[in-house]
């Protein structure tokens, strides 16, 4: 049945693709493939192959307890990937790598690393790995380590007590007196397990505590250097910045390449022939805000420069070099959409290579390049892009499932919404629109806005399992996604413009929208919603005590921040004074007149509050505060809330509970269609 809506259910049922890497000849890529049972509560990922030239797509692992981060090795004939597998009698504690043969069989673990595995990257050899673990600093080889956490395993105390600045992130304790070291694999001659050894072992040095993946170092072509990003700051903080180092491998001596104390460098990548280094700087110096830029370092003249500080985007990481070393693969924010592009080093110039939706991950390989994207009415899709022939699908997973559901249809529109300052133009705002299936201009519908997270991010043309346009349209509304002032990839004065004046032009620019809508025939006036998740709950939470009553029939707030003193107790609180004005100690006037909870008298709006218990990024606190007052003030309000999920809801029960809820407190508060007037 083509027209069947789709429901959360479907929307948990299709299989999502992780991101690509190719062989060496860029005859196939491999992926993980994520499963979930609404079931079992649980998810479940294999490793898949991916033919570039036509051939079908295979399963080259079983589904198991999330195979992931495949990479091809330089010759073809491994892939190394990182799982907790069972095998000859040991089941893993903690993530190991492991390697498999890409016409299949039975995967090896490459290592047992007691502190385990968090990413990896193939040395040019493909007989060497180097991978990162966190470990103890001040102990010395494998067996200590071993030791050491055997003895942490079997402690009895529950306590976490640190002195360091910066202790958890998003919704985990960093690892207690630990740090993330490099290591070096070297694999036996055989393919066989193989010696270990900690490369910062005795050193000062240690990558980023914060998500350490393997953009935060590279190999360099021969083999015989690692760059790597690290933090030269005494004590680590997540809004440090951050310098390259050299290492060579052989001989461990390190030499610092490239620091500023105004500059955050990030993702290094050799070129192909060794003697320069890409990478992404960010001006921290001048603001926080700044974006990242394409820079080079040079070894014959042993310095650096920015390349593209004349081209307003804000790059991403990874970077890929060309083959010929004249140009980089990046991908980059533009108006809504998330392309690749191609960034000329010679002539400082960016080209589109591949067009979004939402590029989300790439590779190249022999001249064949392979891209991973999705777009507001369909999850990624894998293709293969070969020199002079049409982008080509090289997988169907989904297909069959989506062929069952019709999509509404996805509209850009462009309005006039804040002034930046007075007597200064309104800019145009960009908003996305989403209509129901079986949409009719003749008929009435709801409103219902998303608004987004960040703030400087971006509703773009994408997919979102969490916040899905198409499940929210498919209930009957037309979903209306703004992307206010400080968002992403509108050009740095654009997202800049909200700084340290939180909720003023992005509250102009939602109204802006409304009113827009509200001149359609087709919306609804009585049945208009606003909702929002992170700093788009600070959004509806503002809004209602900034927004006249009735404005809105019904907020919803997920994860929002509520009172900017009591979020100090999140794991970025070193970046409240930077993009609030001040610290809170300092002025608190200033904190206040930015914070929702200071106009809690004005609010009136019943809103439905969604929290999560291990959510460190917006302290659960900030939404029983927020429920707690509108409770207290009498205001029709309703708490959801988590014991088992962060700053989103990721377990497949929870997510349909919170989507029941959703709808539930839409409806509840949905005074229905008009009724038609007597002629």
């Amino acid at each position: 049945m083509k027209n069947k809506p789709l429901t959360v259910d479907e929307l948990w049922q299709l299989e999502r693709i992780g991101n690509p890497s190719l062989a060496p000849d860029g005859a196939q890529a491999v992926a993980a493939v994520s499963r979930y049972s609404m079931a079992d509560n649980k998810s479940q990922s294999a490793l898949w192959l991916f033919s570039t030239l036509g051939g079908d797509a295979r399963a080259l692992t079983a589904c198991g307890d999330k195979d992931g981060q495949p990479r091809w090795s330089p010759r073809g004939d491994r892939i190394a990937f990182i799982a907790k597998r069972e095998q000859q009698g040991a089941k893993d504690e903690v993530p190991q790598l492991y390697l498999i043969a890409p016409d299949g069989g039975e995967a090896q673990r490459a290592a047992t690393v007691a502190t385990g595995v968090e990413a990896f990257r193939w040395c040019p050899d493909g007989k060497r790995l180097l991978f990162v673990s966190w470990v103890w600093p001040g102990l010395k080889g494998d067996k200590a380590q071993a030791k050491r956490a055997q003895e942490f395993k079997e402690r009895k105390e529950t306590g976490y007590a640190t002195s360091e600045a910066q202790y958890r992130f998003w919704d985990h304790q960093l690892p207690l007196e630990r740090v993330p070291h490099l290591h070096l694999l070297e694999l036996g001659r055989d393919g066989s397990a193989g010696r270990v050894r900690d490369l910062f072992e005795g050193t000062p040095y240690e990558i980023r505590r914060a998500d350490p993946d393997a953009d935060c170092f590279d190999v360099s072509p021969d083999g015989k250097r690692v760059v790597f990003t690290f933090d030269p700051a005494p004590e680590k903080r997540i809004d440090n910045r951050f310098a390259l180092a050299e290492m060579d491998i052989k001989s461990g001596r390190v030499s610092v390449i490239a620091r500023d104390a105004d500059w955050d460098f990030s993702a290094p990548r050799y070129s192909p022939d060794g003697e320069r280094v890409a990478f992404i700087a960010s001006h921290q110096g001048r603001k926080h805000t700044m974006p990242g830029h394409v820079a080079v370092w040079y070894r014959d003249e042993e310095r650096w420069e920015v390349l593209s500080e004349a081209w307003d985007h804000d790059v991403q990481a990874p970077l890929a070099w060309e083959d010929d070393g004249l140009a980089l693969l990046l991908r980059a924010e533009q108006r809504g959409r998330q392309h690749l592009w191609r960034f000329d080093l010679p002539d400082r110039r960016a080209e589109v290579v591949v067009a979004g939706g939402t590029v989300q991950a790439f590779d190249k390989a022999a001249g064949t390049l392979v891209t991973l994207a999705d777009a507001a009415d369909h999850p990624g899709r894998l293709h293969a892009h070969l020199p002079g022939d049409a982008p080509q699908r090289i997988e169907g997973l989904n297909d069959t499932l989506l062929a069952r559901h019709a999509f509404g249809r996805v509209e850009e529109v462009w309005l006039k919404g804040a002034a930046t300052a007075e007597g200064v133009e309104p800019d145009d705002v960009q908003m996305w629109l989403v209509y129901p299936p079986d949409f009719d201009a003749k008929k009435k519908y709801p409103l219902l806005h998303l608004i987004h997270g960040g703030p400087h991010t971006a509703f773009g043309d994408g997919w979102h399992y969490r916040w899905n346009t198409q499940v929210f349209a498919a209930q009957g509304y037309v979903v209306a996604c703004v992307n206010y002032h400080g968002s992403s990839g509108f050009g740095y004065a654009f997202l800049d413009s909200i700084t340290h004046r939180w909720g003023q032009l992005e509250t102009v620019d939602v109204e802006a929208a409304t009113d827009w809508l509200l001149k359609k025939p087709w919306a609804d006036k009585r049945r208009v919603f606003a909702s929002g998740g992170s700093y788009g709950g600070f959004m509806v939470a503002w809004m209602n005590g900034h927004v006249p009553a009735g404005r809105y029939a019904a907020y919803i707030c997920h994860a929002g921040c509520f009172d900017w003193t009591g979020m100090f107790a999140d794991d970025a609180y070193t970046w409240h004074a930077k993009e609030l004005g001040a610290w809170y100690w300092d002025d608190m006037a200033r904190i206040h007149s930015q914070s929702p909870h200071a106009a809690a008298d004005a609010m009136t709006t019943p809103t439905l509050v969604v929290h999560g218990a291990l959510d460190y990024r917006v302290p659960d606190a900030q939404g029983l505060a927020y429920y707690n007052t509108l409770k207290a003030r009498g205001i029709d309000a309703r708490l959801l809330w988590f014991p088992d999920e962060n700053h989103w809801v990721l377990k497949p029960r929870n997510s349909k509970q919170w989507y029941g809820e959703f709808f539930g407190w839409l409806s509840r508060h949905d005074p229905g269609p008009a009724k038609a007037r007597k002629r």
